[in-house]
């Protein structure tokens, strides 16, 4: 397993590869760890992330917003 952890002042750029239908994300400056998703997973992509946001938003507001 591969663990990474994003932070809010994370450098995120995106690399379209579009001869190859992915894109990339490059996570960092000088040694990015890159993410590389076929065209087809990127709304499963968003979707998780959607998810993610809206879990994390419900168990910050049951321990009272913390």
């Amino acid at each position: 397993m591969v663990r990474l952890h994003l932070t809010a002042n994370l450098p995120i750029r995106v690399e379209p590869l579009a001869f190859a239908g992915r894109v990339e994300f490059r996570l960092g400056n000088a040694f990015p760890a890159v993410l590389v998703i076929d065209r087809e997973a990127l709304p499963q992509l968003a979707k998780a992330v959607a998810e993610a946001q809206a879990a994390l938003d419900a168990a910050l507001g049951e321990k009272g917003g913390r």
